[in-house]
């Protein structure tokens, strides 16, 4: 069984509605640790038992520590992810992955995002999304995109092994009238030549077996 680090990971590793598989997850690594820079999100985590408060960019853990890092929904909060990137793959062993799912900066939840002015951010995530204020956490989008994702990790001497551009659920289902446009929008993001203008990114990166030095 593989040893797991996951980052950012806040007070649970997946959505509240699927709180009854977390469990089951996280009990399929021999370990996993969890670390965020948020006190509060730690001291309320639901499964994850061994937990520490640090920074991404200086991960307190010894060369080689995990067989997997996971980062679910935090590389567009990184404010340098290059060098977060290569603290990812100095804790990786030679041969390690690196799973990552974060929204796409060309996708229209975030193009949208951006148009909000900050006062309203906080109220309509809350609607859309039934989080609280104090999750919401100040975003950059600097490895969101496709390109970007594999220019970083090349710089930070991970290899992309699997990326997948793909749409999510509805956001404004319980808004009637812009549900409709939405689910039509979500249609055409589906076809092949749309395709990365879908809301979310999912890449597998690999530390290789022979680590080679990065590039400064």
């Amino acid at each position: 069984m593989s040893t797991g680090l996951d980052l950012g990971c806040g007070h649970q590793v997946l959505p509240s509605w699927r709180g009854e598989h977390e469990g089951e997850l996280v009990s399929a690594c021999r370990s996993v640790t969890g670390i965020d820079y948020d006190l509060p999100s730690l001291q309320h985590h639901r499964s994850v038992r061994r937990l520490v408060r640090g920074d991404i960019s200086a991960l307190p853990f010894a060369d080689g520590s995990f067989d997997l890092v996971t980062a679910n929904m935090v590389v567009e909060h990184l404010g340098d992810p290059e060098q977060q990137f290569r603290e990812v793959a100095r804790v990786l062993r030679p041969g390690g992955s690196f799973l990552l799912h974060t929204p796409n900066a060309l996708g229209y939840p975030t193009m949208l995002g951006r148009l909000v002015p900050e006062r309203v951010k906080g109220p309509l995530i809350r609607a859309l999304d039934s989080r609280t204020s104090s999750d919401v956490f100040p975003t950059h989008y600097r490895a969101n995109t496709g390109r970007r994702v594999t220019e970083v990790a090349e710089r930070a001497g991970l290899t992309v092994v699997g990326l997948k551009m793909v749409a999510t659920d509805a956001l404004f289902a319980v808004i009637p009238p812009l549900a409709a446009i939405e689910l039509l929008t979500i249609r055409l993001l589906l076809t092949k030549p749309l395709r990365r203008f879908r809301s979310d990114i999912i890449a597998v990166l690999e530390k290789p077996k022979k680590a080679g030095v990065a590039a400064a």
